[in-house]
């Protein structure tokens, strides 16, 4: 069995990695597509040397652009790929257009498909992510899910129940094989002069945060406001695309310790010793709450409800109010619950469902 791998993104690094790290240990075939979709180093090249992963075979060099002009290029170059290696079986995780663009290249082939993390819903239609994760779902071969949640939402949907398959999810392998070195190995609290549990953590990038002078405007005065109200430093790693609008619309952001992107271990570190997390990113509440740290979550909605369940995450949108019932909340309640998304061992039980379907 030849297997294919594309990604594009650091969380999609970080989320493959155990599945990567499987299939190289076990000398099983397999090559990687990245997209470069994330593509400053910081962004991506790094994480494949810090988690000791095998360099992709192929690197697109796509880059930022609009939505259309991103996919169609992806997906030219990705089947010209699939044609050349002709895998058994490709494999994407997450709901980017890099993700789109690898499924959809592969069906378009009838090479099957799995969609690791499948079944995720926000049932927001704005976020291009919804849009994206349900056209995935509807065309992989092998659906799998990380929790009897999304296996009902699929079943909902009118998806076999013979291709999906509740496996947990790979941030939970990811988080187990690396915390420990990342704290063996990490010096950004001596760095930045942090105090474990003596923090907070924010993470905004998505685009209904960022994309408008509007919401980015509130979502600075929202990141100002942090500091006062928890009474607590702020250490904030500026994605990219945040970073572009900030210069673009002429916005700072006072009061907060800004710092360029971080490698995965650093930020990892990061996570493990805050007090608070706040963040639009779906992949965080998951960590967070593997982590045992509280998060609160800047958006109307989450595709990761189990993180509310189990008293893990509180969403907020940008309203400061909320904000600060969300940390009334964590500071008077106990902070402990149950990890929903598995045992570490999701990438093994990914590769058995492949191996035994071949």
């Amino acid at each position: 069995m030849k297997i294919g791998i594309v990604l594009g993104t650091r969380p999609e690094i970080i989320k493959m990695a155990p599945v990567i790290r499987l299939l190289h240990e076990r000398k099983q075939e397999f090559f990687v597509i990245h997209s470069n979709q994330h593509y400053s180093r910081n962004m991506d090249a790094v994480f494949f040397e810090e988690l000791h992963l095998p360099a992709p075979r192929y690197n697109l060099g796509v880059g930022s652009a609009n939505h259309g002009n991103q996919t169609g290029k992806m997906l030219i170059l990705i089947e010209e790929i699939l044609l050349k290696e002709n895998p058994d079986v490709v494999l994407a995780e997450g709901d980017t257009n890099t993700v789109l663009s690898g499924i959809l290249a592969a069906s378009k082939l009838n090479i099957p498909t799995g969609h690791v993390e499948a079944g995720l819903r926000s049932y927001d239609r704005r976020m291009p992510e919804e849009k994206n994760r349900m056209i995935c779902d509807a065309l992989a071969d092998y659906l799998f899910a990380p929790t009897l949640v999304q296996q009902e939402i699929l079943l909902s949907e009118g998806i076999p129940r013979e291709r999906i398959f509740v496996v947990g999810n790979t941030i939970v392998d990811a988080v187990y094989q690396h915390k420990e070195l990342a704290r063996k190995s990490s010096k950004i609290l001596a760095k930045l002069r942090l105090t474990a549990k003596q923090f907070v953590v924010v993470t905004a990038h998505r685009a209904l945060n960022v994309d408008t002078i509007e919401s980015l405007e509130r979502l600075t005065r929202f990141i100002e406001s942090i500091p006062s109200i928890t009474g607590l430093p702020v250490v904030y790693p500026v994605h990219p695309r945040t970073k572009e609008k900030l210069e673009r619309f002429h916005l700072t952001i006072d009061n907060v310790n800004l710092t360029e992107p971080l490698g995965y271990f650093d930020f990892l570190t990061l996570e493990q010793n805050a007090r608070f997390i706040v963040t639009d990113s779906g992949g965080i509440q998951e960590e967070a709450c593997i982590l045992q740290v509280p998060c609160i979550t800047i958006r109307e909605n989450t595709e990761r409800p189990e993180t509310l369940s189990v008293g893990a995450n509180k969403l907020v949108g940008l309203s400061i109010e909320q904000f600060k019932d969300a940390i009334e909340f964590f500071t008077n309640h106990e902070t402990s619950w149950e990890n929903p998304f598995g045992d570490g061992h999701t990438a093994e039980k990914i590769v058995e469902v492949l191996q035994l379907k071949q």
